[in-house]
C-alpha cells in the first residue's frame, strides 16, 4: 500500500472532526448564519467535495503527529484525500462490507491505544475536548471508511504474486547500502490462565438481565432505552444496541445460535453466554443469510481475588518450568486457556496483509507482552502479569521470549521472507498507481486554480 495513503488513513482515524460536505463547483463556499464564509470547496471529484478546513485540519494533526509530506503540503493533503475518495466511490460500487462488529472491536482497539499513549482517558478526553462516548461516536465513520478503502486495495492486489526467482533477481545487483533494514523481531510464547469468575457474580449478571427483560415485556421501557443505558457493548450501545445485517460466521457462535432462532421482533431472547459476556437479544430483521438484532451485553466482573490467585497459580508454573519439572511447550498445551496458541505449544501468531508468521516486531505485540519480554534474555519467562485480551477480557499471563533477531541488514538467505514482501509491496503499490491514474482519467474532477501549478504524484488532475 502507498506509504502516504496509510499516512493519510491514520491520520483520518486520528482526527474525528472531519466532515465532507457535497458541492457542484470548486468555488462553492459554506456559509455562516450571519453570511460570512467559513470554509471552501477547493476540489470537487465526482460528486465528493473536499473542503479547505479539511486540508488544514490534516495539515495540523500531521504537525502534531510529527509527520512530513513528501513535497508541498498544500498540494499532497488535497491530492491524497482525493485518492481516498475514488476508493471509498469504487468500494461502494463493489460492495465492499465492514460489519459493525469489526468496526466497534476496531474503534476500541485504536482507543484503547491512544489511552495507553496518551496517558489516561482523562487526558485524552482533554485533547480532543470531548468526552470518550463522543470520541468514539466519531471515529466510527471515519474507521469505516478506512477499512472500507484497505479491503479495496487488497481487492485490487489479491492476485498479484511473485516467485522465488523473482526475488533473487530483484536483490542480486542491489547495493549493500541499498538493502532494507530488517527491524528487531522476536517469537514469544504464552501461557494463560483466565480468573475464575464467582458464581454470585454470574447470578448478579443474569439477574440484571431477567429483570431488564421483564421492564421490557410490561411495557416499562423500551429494549433500545435499557441497551443505551446499560449495555456494555460501547460499540452498539449508542445506537440502541443495534448491529446491522451480519451473517452467521461473523458473530459468536452462541449469539449467532440464538440470534438465527428468533422469530418474533417482539419476544426477547433467553440469556446467551458468548465469549464477551451473557447477552438477551430482540430480532430487528431478517434479509436471506443476514440477520439484523440488537442486544444487551453484561459483562460479570472479576474480583481482586481471582485475579490474585490466577496470578499465585501462574508464578507456581513458572517456579515448575524453571525447576525443569516440565517443559515451557507442554504447560502451553495442557495448562494454557488460551485456545489460539494451545495446539502450538504456546507459540504467538501474527497474522498480517503478507501472511501468517510466528515472527513479531515490538510494536506488533500487545503492549503488556512487549513490555514483559523487553528486558528478558532468550529462553527466560517473564513473572506473571495481567492482560485485557482481543475479547475485552481480563486474563493473566506469563511469556517466554522464544528468539530474538536483531535489526540488520537483510540477507537473502536469512531473510527472503522479508525481501519477498518488499518485493510483493512495490508490485502492488504499481498496480494501485495505476488504477488511480486510470481512475482519475474517467472521475470527474474540478480543483481550484491555485492549485493547477502543483506537482501531483499522479497524473491527470488538471485538465
Amino acid at each position: 500500500m502507498n506509504k502516504r495513503i496509510l499516512v493519510i488513513l491514520v491520520l483520518l482515524v486520528s482526527f474525528v472532526q472531519l466532515a465532507p460536505l457535497a458541492a457542484q463547483t470548486d468555488s462553492a463556499k459554506v456559509q455562516a448564519p450571519t453570511g460570512t464564509v467559513v470554509d471552501e470547496v477547493i476540489w470537487v471529484v465526482g460528486d465528493e467535495a473536499i473542503l479547505k478546513s479539511d486540508v488544514e485540519a490534516m495539515r495540523i494533526q500531521g504537525q502534531q503527529e510529527g509527520i512530513h509530506w513528501s513535497g508541498d503540503p498544500d498540494c499532497a493533503i488535497p491530492e491524497q484525500i482525493a485518492v481516498q475518495k475514488l476508493y471509498l466511490n469504487q468500494a461502494i460500487i463493489d460492495s465492499v462490507q465492514v460489519t459493525d462488529s469489526e468496526i466497534a472491536q476496531g474503534v476500541e482497539q485504536y482507543l484503547e491505544n491512544m489511552v495507553s499513549m496518551i496517558g489516561s482517558r482523562e487526558k485524552l478526553e482533554e485533547y480532543h475536548k470531548k468526552n470518550i462516548s463522543q470520541i468514539r461516536a466519531d471515529l466510527r465513520e471515519s474507521y469505516r471508511e478506512r477499512q472500507m478503502v484497505q479491503g479495496m486495495q487488497q481487492k485490487l492486489t489479491k492476485d498479484i504474486t511473485v516467485s522465488p526467482a523473482e526475488v533473487r533477481r530483484y536483490f542480486k545487483d542491489m547495493p549493500q547500502d541499498s538493502l532494507p533494514f530488517v527491524p528487531t523481531e522476536v517469537e514469544v510464547q504464552i501461557i494463560t490462565q483466565q480468573p475464575r469468575i464467582e458464581q454470585e457474580e454470574i447470578n448478579r449478571v443474569k439477574e440484571e438481565l431477567r429483570d431488564y427483560t421483564d421492564r421490557i415485556n410490561k411495557g416499562e421501557s423500551t429494549f433500545q432505552t435499557l441497551a443505551r443505558l446499560y449495555s456494555e457493548d460501547p460499540g452498539t450501545a449508542r445506537r440502541g444496541g443495534e448491529l446491522d445485517y451480519t451473517g452467521r460466521g461473523m458473530l459468536d457462535p452462541a449469539f449467532a445460535n440464538v440470534a438465527f432462532s428468533l422469530t418474533d421482533p417482539k419476544r426477547v431472547s433467553k440469556i446467551v453466554e458468548s465469549e464477551f459476556g451473557f447477552h438477551i437479544i430482540q430480532l430487528i430483521d431478517k434479509r436471506g443469510e443476514k440477520i439484523k438484532v440488537r442486544h444487551i451485553l453484561r459483562k460479570p466482573v472479576v474480583s481482586d481475588d481471582a485475579i490474585n490467585k490466577a496470578l499465585l497459580r501462574l508464578d507456581s508454573i513458572r517456579t515448575d518450568i524453571v525447576d525443569e519439572k516440565f517443559p515451557f511447550e507442554a504447560g502451553a498445551s495442557i495448562i494454557s486457556d488460551d485456545k489460539d496458541t494451545r495446539n502450538n505449544h504456546g507459540l504467538m501468531a501474527n497474522v498480517t496483509q503478507e501472511g501468517r508468521t510466528s515472527r513479531f516486531k515490538m510494536a506488533e505485540l500487545p503492549a503488556e507482552v512487549a513490555k514483559a519480554i523487553d528486558t528478558l534474555s532468550v529462553g527466560a519467562i517473564s513473572k506473571p502479569f495481567t492482560m485485557i485480551n482481543e475479547r475485552g477480557k481480563t486474563i493473566c499471563a506469563i511469556v517466554k521470549l522464544k528468539s530474538r533477531i536483531e535489526g540488520h541488514k537483510a540477507t537473502i538467505t536469512e531473510d527472503f521472507q522479508v525481501m519477498k514482501n518488499l518485493v510483493l509491496s512495490k508490485r502492488r503499490n504499481q498496480v494501485l498507481h495505476d488504477w488511480v491514474v486510470k481512475r482519475i482519467k474517467s472521475t470527474y474532477v474540478r480543483i481550484n486554480d491555485r492549485y493547477r501549478d502543483c506537482k501531483f504524484e499522479y497524473e491527470g488532475w488538471v485538465r
